[in-house]
């Protein structure tokens, strides 16, 4: 069976690029009929946040990304764990770590290092001096038996704890075969002896995943491509414990456009703040799918659905991905403008009374209004809060925009005082769009307006923008929330500013 892992630290936030490997292994998953595990590597203890594991997979949930085996976020919000391999947390399966380190010891395939961390940086000094690359020069890998045991009392009467090295072979080749990148050689002899086991107790990240991916079944690790340079370092592991090795994607590294590392800052590339700043899921999704992946088709938008039954880790480029805001944009908008009026009402509540609008004063048939004019104009759902205020109070502005063009402020006022007298005299069953545009246009012809000098400043009283949908479109929506007094009330604001 194909069984592919999401291995994150719990370090915070969710980056960008870790929804992208969590993407991947999910559609891979899920186009074979196979399972992912969600498995949390916590070695590095200093690096532990609180509360990220909770974080993590509500996240992953609202993207519509779910795991098979492993943690999982139960009823009272609270995490478990699920699934005959575990446990998930490495922090959770230290004795599985001792014993196959332990195993490797006795087989001549692993050794204790008593180096001091003064002398390690003083030998990186000197490897840097003279330009090499900085490894460990092997020097506890030929110890005694003897002298084994005289560093261990030494170290115990200290209180303190070697390391276990692998002993990598000194000679051969270790070969990866990426299913992306394809064959990669790395000689043997170049190949540092990793720490297996540190001090503290707990496994470098090395042992763990090997041992972890192994005991879970895992067939297809993808990951990115910085890991790359330690694959072989895995595969010597494998080989010594005689196990078989999963297949290996590594995917290419998502490049801002100037060619530069994604951010890892926060507020850059967290999944969390492109939710919360209006971007949805599908679109996210959709956007994070084409960074490296590429269907072969002319089709862009793809449901989760169509992702699964595409997705294909042979359509994978070699080349990095550039990470486009732009296009995020366009496919966010496009999904806004495919939401239905209910669901994009629902997002939007949210959004206004965060900007302190009391939206449950006015009715559904205005809000939807407000909706339909402005979502062929967003990019991201925030921008309904950003953007939308004067369609619930009275707008701000400098008076010179209401003046058009070719105008004066004269010609603005006494046109403004014209739509006050033709809008007192309108029926109300005549605020209706198509309506008030045939009515306003037989306005303007009947006395010799041109369509400039009274639609602008219509347009800028009631919005107070230089740019928002058009004069009847506004119109027809205020009437919904504020009636007709309200229309009345924003041309007799601009009016004043003229006066």
């Amino acid at each position: 069976m194909i069984r592919t892992r999401f291995a994150p630290s719990p370090t915070g936030y969710v980056h960008i690029g870790s929804l992208r490997t969590a993407l991947f292994a999910f559609l891979f998953a899920r186009h074979n009929n196979g399972k992912l595990v969600l498995r949390i590597e916590d070695t590095d203890q200093n690096r532990k946040v609180e509360g990220a594991v909770e974080n993590l997979i509500q996240v992953m949930r609202a993207v519509g990304i779910n795991f098979d085996e492993g943690f999982y976020l139960k009823e009272d919000g609270s995490v478990g764990e699920r699934g005959e391999f575990g446990p998930y947390l490495q922090s959770k399966r230290l004795d599985i770590y001792h014993k196959h380190t332990e195993q490797l010891i006795a087989e001549g395939k692993a050794y204790y290092c008593f180096c001091s961390e003064a002398r390690l940086d003083e030998l990186r000094k000197e490897q840097t001096a003279l330009k090499k690359p900085p490894m460990y020069d092997r020097h506890c890998r030929s110890l005694s038996a003897a002298d084994v045991k005289k560093n261990f009392d030494e170290f115990s009467a200290s209180g303190k704890k070697p390391v276990v090295r692998f002993a990598t072979p000194l000679e051969g080749q270790t070969v990866i075969e990426d299913l992306i990148y394809g064959r990669i050689v790395y000689e043997n002899k170049i190949l540092d002896d990793q720490v297996l086991l540190k001090s503290d107790g707990f496994p470098t990240y090395h042992l763990a995943v090997v041992v972890d991916d192994h005991f879970m079944q895992i067939s297809h690790v993808i990951r990115g491509e910085e890991w790359i340079p330690s694959t072989p370092k895995h595969l010597l592991l494998y080989q010594a414990f005689c196990w078989q090795p999963p297949k290996f994607a590594h995917l290419p590294l998502t490049l801002n456009p100037d060619k530069s590392k994604l951010s890892k800052r926060q507020g850059d590339v967290a999944v969390e703040d492109f939710l919360k700043n209006g971007y949805l899921p599908e679109a996210l999704v959709n956007f994070v799918a084409f960074l490296g992946w590429n269907p072969k088709t002319e089709q862009e938008i793809f449901s989760m659905p169509e992702l699964i039954e595409q997705f294909d880790l042979g359509k994978i480029n070699k080349a990095a991905p550039i990470f486009d805001t732009n296009k995020l944009d366009w496919l966010n908008s496009h999904y806004i403008r495919g939401l239905q009026p209910e669901v994009l009402l629902a997002a939007a509540k949210p959004i206004w009374s965060e900007k302190n609008i009391a939206v449950e004063n006015y009715p559904v048939e205005f809000l939807n209004s407000i909706l339909n004019l402005e979502k062929e104009r967003l990019k991201k759902l925030s921008q309904l809060g950003e953007g939308t205020g004067y369609y619930f109070n009275q707008p701000e502005y400098e008076n010179g925009l209401l003046i058009w063009k070719k105008s004066d402020a004269a010609d603005a006022k006494a046109k403004l005082q014209k739509l006050q007298e033709f809008f007192e005299r309108l029926d109300d069953k005549e605020f209706s769009r198509d309506i008030l545009e045939t009515k306003l246009k037989k306005f303007i012809s009947e006395n010799g307006f041109d369509n400039g000098s009274v639609l602008w400043p219509l347009r800028v009283a009631l919005s107070g923008l230089e740019k928002s949908p058009g004069p009847f479109d506004l119109a027809a929506a205020l009437y919904l929330g504020h009636r007709r007094n309200g229309i009345l009330e924003r041309i007799n604001a601009a009016i004043s500013k003229l006066s």
